[in-house]
């Protein structure tokens, strides 16, 4: 770390303390070369990965867009907030645990499916017919029966 002052390269770790919360570590440091003190700090800098579109384009990943899609499908359905707040927690810590420089947004996709499908079967419907590109209503009846047959996660409360 060089000196804020003086440019000198050696310095000294004087005292080193934990921010309240845990997720930064402040750092009072003393140059070797002038002798005056100087704080850092240092906190942890998570990246999240570029979202390469179907056609080739890439963007910055948006959890905002991430909800707007959940919006969208369980629009006037019975999930609470907080439940959605959880599933797009879930896909944003799948995406980063992935460890990658860019994902595709058909894998986001998928992973926002398998979370609509723990909360709320139409809303998973909704999604997959925009999502699948449905033509008919054949498409339709396939994703329902696939819908039927798997295991049912949870039920939203009746309000």
């Amino acid at each position: 770390m060089k000196c804020p002052f003086c440019k000198g390269e050696k310095t000294q770790v004087v005292d080193t303390r934990e921010n309240d919360d845990g997720d930064s570590i402040r750092r009072r440091r003393r140059c070797l070369s002038c002798d005056k003190r100087f704080t850092t700090y240092e906190m942890v800098e998570l990246r999240m990965p570029q979202v390469v579109k179907q056609n080739g384009k890439r963007s910055e990943f948006d959890a905002e867009k991430l909800r707007t899609s959940f919006k969208r499908a369980l629009h006037k359905r019975p999930v609470p907030t907080e439940l959605v707040d959880v599933a797009i927690d879930h896909v944003t810590q799948k995406v980063l645990a992935l460890g990658e420089r860019e994902i595709g947004s058909r894998q986001i996709g998928e992973m926002v499916m398998k979370e609509l499908l723990k909360l709320d079967k139409v809303a998973y419907i909704r999604f997959a017919s925009v999502y699948k590109s449905f033509q008919d209503v054949g498409d339709f009846a396939d994703a329902v029966e696939a819908v039927r047959k798997s295991p049912v996660r949870r039920k939203p409360p009746v309000e």
